[in-house]
């Protein structure tokens, strides 16, 4: 562990009570934590912790909103772009070296998530909060609440540690320059994870209950600390379970277990429901302002807001005017048809039988037509959303602005490179764009639909899901999106009955070394079309050991004669508005026609990502390997014995 080398004064300014006030996450966060602060009184234990916040719930970040999360090199919000690092979206230009086997071991922890900084905070506040206890009249009981939100971070904290590198050093406690634990080994997973669970469950513990006065963005109480331990448990159980090479499958139930527990104890509390507010509640969802009740939301868990004066953030500005990339092909084809069954629902590669209602790719856009009401509601259809909105004036409408058509170049500052537009997150607000910095859109880290896909996961994988858990989970999610159970009965998931979809079985068959149930692939789907474009994509891929479906060919729309005529330089303004886009030059086709993305990386053929079994885990720093000769290297990477 890295001593910090700069040490800052935390600034004692009233910024927030001890109360469930939640204008401490408003705070500027150039205010800091610091080794030497007293940690005498309930008020400094709060404010110690307030510095901890907007590092571990960095929803749509602040400011600029420019700083990349470890160990991605993906700028913004891990909301709305994590998923860059994934098979769901890519981005114009060349391919990011994490995705395209030419990262390299780096020589430092800047940036890669060997960085030590936010525990040894935690552990600071863990050695030295109970130096308050004479100011609570020597009762321990009165300060379990911060203690259980010092836990809840290191929980948090070292689940990213092992979702990144596997084994790693647990410490206990912080510790000076000259302590022997700097030359501590890397612990084994078990014991890591054994750890971080106790962590989270004695969070539980000490958190006040959700009351009427809390809030998703307020204090961490109960129900945020049993989101986390149920996300955290589902990583680690189904992680143990694919990963046979660790040995650890014996041990994957008891994971599995948690993670219903915990769903099933927030389901049960009926403090949260899906949000439903209309035809388009899944795309509303996330266009919200401040806090989530204001706004009837009661799918948030877990939210960081902005009030636009002492804290924001630019996520709309940059969304609306350099937004650089858009959703694959891969993704648009795993969602289901309105009827519940997939676009093709027989046949064998090459000759597969069409859904009659799906409508092909030889339209124009017409393959988003008659399917998944979220499709629409997720990644822009000509016509709707983002392609009728004049953002200098704030309206919206066809008939005043045209339909602008998404750029394709694949080195365009403004292209959605494959055609496909991402619309979730995008608001449409005219005032939110002119806020630059000070934007007041909230994030929502912890949502109750993830929850419900969590609990139908486990039990799957489990053995142990009934019909009953699938309308209580996944058609609950399906109703919400727009499903018509009456008039399709198909577009209910039926245990037993589930749709047939060679297309997708093909692609699990050869790139998995495990079979995947009809079920368990249903329930697979609705989690990547669900959460899609909430950064969770990369994760789910890696604890399913399915990297390989990251070397599926990275496609976007087809560049139909149709198309062509539209991109051909003579609609320039409404009633159609399309930059000219030239085969050759601006974007390039495979042999069926559809635009391939990263045409021009150096270390990718045919726009197929290379995949190596060691990207499982990302390598140690070369530094702190030569410093402490007690690490081991991940396998695979520089360094390595």
């Amino acid at each position: 562990m890295k001593p910090r080398r700069n040490i800052v004064v935390l600034i004692l300014a009233a910024l927030a009570l001890v109360s469930c006030n939640d204008k401490f996450l408003q705070e500027d966060p150039i205010q800091d934590i610091s080794e030497g602060v007293a940690l005498s009184s309930e008020m400094e234990l709060s404010i110690y912790l307030n510095g901890l916040y907007s590092r571990y719930v960095e929803g749509h970040q602040d400011g600029w909103s420019d700083k990349t999360s470890a160990p991605f090199s993906v700028t913004g919000s891990h909301l709305v772009y994590g998923d860059f690092m994934s098979d769901n979206l890519v981005t114009k230009g060349n391919v990011t070296d994490r995705l395209d086997g030419s990262y390299l071991t780096p020589v430092s922890g800047g940036g890669n998530g060997w960085e030590w900084e936010n525990l040894r905070n935690v552990n600071y506040f863990l050695r030295n909060y109970k130096k308050a206890l004479p100011a609570v009249g020597n009762d321990p009981a009165k300060l379990d609440k911060y203690l259980g939100e010092a836990l809840f971070f290191k929980a948090w904290e070292y689940y990213k540690k092992v979702m990144i590198f596997g084994d790693v050093p647990w410490f206990t406690l912080d510790f000076n320059i000259d302590s022997d634990r700097l030359q501590a080994s890397r612990d084994s997973r078990t014991v890591v994870m054994d750890s971080v669970m106790w962590c989270i469950d004695q969070a539980f513990e000490k958190l006040p209950a959700m009351t009427s006065k809390s809030a998703a963005n307020g204090r961490i109480n109960k129900d945020m600390a049993a989101f986390l331990k149920a996300r955290i448990a589902l990583f680690e159980g189904s992680f143990r379970t694919y990963h046979t090479e660790l040995g650890l499958q014996s041990t994957a139930g008891r994971w599995l277990e948690a993670a219903v527990e915990a769903s099933n104890y927030l389901m049960a509390g009926n403090r949260y429901a899906l949000y439903k507010k209309g035809p388009d509640s899944y795309w509303k969802l996330f266009t919200f302002k401040n806090n989530p009740a204001s706004d009837g939301n009661t799918e948030a868990i877990l939210a960081r807001t902005y009030d636009g004066v002492r804290l924001g953030h630019a996520t709309q500005r940059y969304f609306d005017q350099n937004t650089t990339g858009g959703a694959t092909r891969g993704l648009v084809d795993e969602y289901l048809c309105i009827d519940g069954n997939p676009i093709y629902i027989g046949g064998t590669e090459g000759a597969y039988f069409p859904n009659p209602n799906f409508k092909g790719y030889d339209g124009m856009w017409s393959e988003m037509e008659n399917r998944d009401p979220r499709l629409m509601q997720t990644i822009g259809y000509p016509g709707q959303y983002r392609s009728i909105f004049n953002r200098t004036t704030g309206k919206w409408g066809q008939e005043e602005n045209g339909i602008t058509y998404p750029r394709l170049s694949y080195n365009n500052g403004s292209s959605m490179v494959t055609g496909y537009s991402i619309v979730k997150h995008w608001m449409g607000d005219r005032t939110e764009n002119e806020l630059v910095t000070l934007g007041q859109q909230t994030a929502i880290e912890f949502r109750y639909a993830e929850l419900l896909l969590i609990n139908a996961e486990a039990k799957a994988i489990l053995g142990k899901i009934t019909q009953q858990d699938l309308d209580n989970t996944i058609n609950k999610l399906r109703e919400r999106a727009g499903f018509d159970f009456a008039k399709y009965p198909g577009s209910r998931l039926v245990m037993g009955s589930e749709p047939k979809d060679p297309r997708l079985d093909k692609i699990y068959s050869d790139k998995l070394d495990y079979p995947v149930s009809p079920l368990l692939r249903e329930i697979r789907r609705e989690r990547r079309v669900e959460m899609c474009v909430e950064g969770l994509r990369y994760e789910d891929l890696m604890r399913w050991k399915a990297g390989k479906l990251l070397t599926i060919p990275l496609r976007g729309m087809k560049f139909t004669e149709a198309k062509k005529a539209l991109y051909d330089g003579s609609h320039t303004s409404k009633p159609l508005i399309a930059v000219k886009e030239e085969v050759g030059k601006d974007i390039f086709l495979d042999t069926e026609g559809f635009i391939i993305a990263y045409p021009k990386s150096p270390r990718i053929t045919d726009g197929t990502l290379p995949w190596e079994d060691k990207r499982y885990y990302w390598p140690l720093p070369l530094d702190d390997l030569n410093l402490n000769k007690n690490l081991v290297q991940n396998t695979g990477w520089q360094g390595a014995k």
